[in-house]
């Protein structure tokens, strides 16, 4: 059987190939970012914390993709299952008025991340949200017909549920690119050129959703450690940038994700003028959907670090109204001086999650020889028994999500549009239902990473358990 880290590197490699056959500034993009990476990063700076070995910085991708059924979510849980990728977080996208809701299908092992940390940020839609009954019916209509998966495709993920999620070598090459497809470009509409435009009107990312033969990829993103230069470089490049970059200020120690991107790019799409076969004719016309996004990943941070974070967003976009961008970069930027910006004044007012190792020899000879004694994990770190690392955010933002969606949307529509999304709430129980599991809760997922490391400290050190004090 193939092993699903292997599987997941070899399809996100495949991945990347079709994206830079269909979109070629991906290609360029990738260039920029790989040049600026390796003038960035070095043996002794935090970014190595931050487990950004230039090895995984090769690989790492997260693509995103929009989903319009339960059903449609349903089998690209199952077929990222294959890949060793299970759903983390819950993102409401309804408070940046949009009618989605999006999950993370990422691996869930840290071994699994540094091997690999393909991504994939799958939106689905919430019809009940649309405020318009016509495009309402319109959507779910075309969404019911469809079919983005192929029937090959459906028998290997029969297959593999069978052989414990998993695959043979002369199976997983007939996986690969029958998946592929359901992620790919087609440029034959599955609409009418009528319908897509009553969707398109009222709002782009509608039409994006259920026009299509596929859940296309709209991008798939590498990592750099400095984005502000690769901002700057394409820009330079003449490539068409998103005015600003999303997520926190710059800082000295950088905290969460900030992610940037080239502008949706015009692409031809084929459409019948009618869904009758003897009346229908094709017409080609364009679409706005896929661009090429980067992003710069900080430290993941605690309830107490992510409370604060959105108390001085909050803040920051409530003094920024009517300012342009570099006017907004520079409220942000003050205002977050609110936000400590040093790895030691952040771990120990308990605003970041860490890793902790051991810095010397291992087992009680490194410590006095008393059972009944209990360590302060700061005083460890102090003597330099002890070294902390912060963990870093391997997830996402919604508001900034939204915010890279909405920039790549066509600026007519979006000023013209009506009101697309209802006045929505969180509907966590109902992503349940239609993805049919409960994703992981993310603070969860870090904090067993924290408390993984200070108990393979503990036994590095022979310390029993209650003998180290956080």
């Amino acid at each position: 059987m193939v092993d699903a880290d292997d599987l997941r590197t070899e399809f996100a490699s495949a991945m990347s190939a079709m994206y830079k056959q269909e979109v070629p500034l991906y290609g360029d993009l990738i260039k920029i970012v790989r040049e600026i990476n390796t003038a960035t990063i070095k043996p002794t700076s935090d970014t190595v914390a931050l487990r950004a070995s230039a090895e995984r910085l090769t690989l790492e991708r997260h693509g995103a993709i929009r989903l319009g059924t339960p059903y449609e979510l349903q089998t690209m849980r199952r077929i990222f299952r294959v890949l060793g990728m299970q759903p983390v977080g819950y993102y409401d996208l309804s408070v940046a008025g949009l009618p989605m809701h999006a999950t993370c299908f990422r691996p869930q092992t840290t071994s699994s991340l540094d091997r690999n940390p393909f991504r994939v940020f799958t939106t689905l839609l919430r019809p009940e949200l649309l405020a318009s009954d016509a495009a309402r019916a319109q959507a779910m209509s075309l969404l019911r017909q469809r079919r983005i998966f192929t029937d090959t495709l459906l028998e290997l993920l029969d297959i593999a549920e069978a052989q414990d999620h998993r695959l043979t070598k002369e199976q997983a090459e007939v996986f690969i690119p029958e998946a592929l497809r359901s992620f790919s470009w087609q440029s034959v509409a599955a609409a009418t050129y009528e319908q897509y435009q009553v969707l398109k009107n009222e709002h782009p990312i509608l039409a994006d959703i259920a026009c299509f033969q596929s859940a296309h990829i709209n991008h798939l993103t590498p990592r750099t450690l400095n984005i502000a230069e690769v901002q700057a470089t394409m820009k330079a490049a003449g490539m068409a940038v998103k005015s600003r970059i999303e997520g926190p200020p710059l800082r000295r120690c950088p905290i969460l994700l900030r992610q940037t991107s080239f502008l949706a790019l015009e692409e031809t799409v084929n459409f019948k003028t009618s869904s009758n076969p003897s009346q229908s004719q094709w017409v080609r016309a364009t679409h706005k959907a896929r661009f090429g996004e980067i992003e710069e990943r900080g430290a993941a941070v605690t309830p107490k670090g992510r409370q604060l974070y959105d108390r001085l967003l909050e803040e920051s976009m409530a003094q920024a109204t009517g300012a342009d961008p570099e006017q907004v970069d520079a409220i942000m930027a003050a205002v977050f001086e609110q936000y400590p910006d040093d790895w030691t004044a952040l771990r120990q007012q308990g605003l970041i999650y860490c890793e902790y190792r051991c810095t010397g020899p291992e087992g009680m000879g490194a410590l006095p020889q008393d059972g009944s004694r209990t360590y302060s994990l700061e005083q460890l770190i102090a003597e330099g028994h002890i070294e902390a690392s912060p963990i870093t955010y391997e997830d996402f933002l919604p508001f900034s999500a939204a915010g890279i969606f909405q920039s790549n949307l066509q600026s007519q529509a979006v000023n013209n549009h009506r009101v697309l999304c209802q006045e929505g709430k969180s509907d966590r129980e109902g992503f349940e239902n239609a993805l049919q599991e409960r994703p992981m809760d993310v603070d969860e997922w870090y904090q067993r990473a924290q408390t993984q490391s200070l108990e393979r400290v503990c036994v590095a050190l022979g310390l029993r358990p209650g003998q180290l004090v956080e």
